[in-house]
């Protein structure tokens, strides 16, 4: 259900708007709030946080529509505003857009053109809400801490979400392109640069498929963070696809003989989630670290080329969902004893 604020000190307007409308507020498709001016119309955004559109006229006492719309654009980036107003000429149309309003009706209200403009203007919103929800869901400008991005992003309840440090239970893998330093270090900048951002996106998209988001780059691996339910399960699953795709690309006879392979170690357990960098430079990184993480990237160092390696822990846990076999004990390092590690088949 989409839920409009109404701004306009004509009480005609309401009773217009709930008769025009009855069919779809009893479908609940719109719910409508009204407000007598902009300053009554702040006080209803405090209480209706979940506003979509704002309809507003400009003339009206304690604070016009122009006002508002700036008030508007300081508070919240996401929602959108449609002038309904009498005073149609080009200034104020120019006023009203360079203050941001979404779109602009003059009165007398054509209604049938209202309820376009007010789909047209949900749908955007919309899209805008889903996505700010994929941008936080895969930690995408968590990194960057700016005033700004944290307004635009939802204010204070997102600059606590954003700064909150807890403990998860999670599954961290690392990916890695077997070999590929030899690539860089025999090829111009430009190839290697497109290679692996080639490569990249082909783990990526299997990451994010299972749900995963991308923790970070680190020269030419991935490290990549599941959680919810099945985390353990999710990952190897994004990760057996990783394989697939990357073994059936080609070699790269043309320009360059490498043929990719990926290894890659996975571990499950708790690990903290937190920003981690310097406040001072308005640059953290959003992260998860902990034994758990350190013990996931030994795995994936002691793993061979198309090898996924997990512990004798996560074996326990999924060897009824995959077909995994033993390697043996090997010695991980700063771990005093030596742990047995499984390669997922598939």
């Amino acid at each position: 259900m989409a839920k409009i604020l109404v701004v306009d000190d004509e009480a005609d307007l309401e009773v217009l708007i709930k008769q025009k409308f009855r069919q779809k507020i009893r479908e609940q498709q719109y719910e409508f709030v009204f407000a007598a001016n902009g300053v009554k119309a702040l006080e209803q955004l405090e209480l209706h946080l979940d506003v979509d559109v704002v309809l507003s006229d400009i003339n009206m006492p304690e604070m016009d529509g122009l006002t508002l719309l700036t008030k508007l654009g300081e508070q919240n980036g996401l929602l959108k505003s449609v002038i309904v107003s009498a005073y149609g000429d080009m200034d104020n149309i120019r006023t009203a857009m360079n203050r941001g309003a979404y779109d602009f009706i003059t009165k007398p209200v054509n209604f049938e053109d209202l309820e376009l403009t007010m789909e047209k203007t949900i749908k955007h919103v919309g899209q805008l809400r889903e996505t700010m929800k994929a941008i936080k869901e895969n930690n995408i400008l968590k990194m960057y801490v700016d005033e700004t991005v944290l307004n635009f992003m939802g204010g204070r309840e997102f600059e606590s979400s954003l700064m909150a440090n807890e403990s998860v239970e999670a599954t961290v893998a690392f990916v890695d392109i077997c070999s590929f330093t030899s690539i860089s270090e025999n090829e111009t900048p430009d190839m290697v640069v497109k290679l692996l951002n080639n490569y990249f996106d082909v783990i990526v998209k299997e990451i994010i498929a299972q749900g995963g988001y991308i923790d970070k780059f680190i020269g030419d691996a991935i490290m990549a963070v599941f959680r919810g339910e099945y985390h353990l399960d999710r990952a190897i699953d994004a990760c057996l696809a990783v394989r697939t795709k990357i073994d059936a690309l080609p070699s790269l006879h043309e320009h360059v003989a490498f043929t990719p392979k990926v290894s890659i170690g996975i571990n499950s357990g708790e690990m903290i989630s937190g920003n981690i960098g310097s406040s001072s430079l308005r640059r953290l990184d959003y992260t998860v670290i902990g034994d758990t993480v350190n013990v996931a990237q030994r795995l994936q160092s002691a793993a061979g080329p198309g090898q996924i390696v997990i512990n004798e822990t996560s074996y326990q846990k999924v060897k009824e969902s995959f077909n995994c076999q033993k390697v043996g004990e090997v010695n991980l390092k700063n771990k005093a004893n030596p742990m047995v590690i499984y390669e997922v088949k598939d």
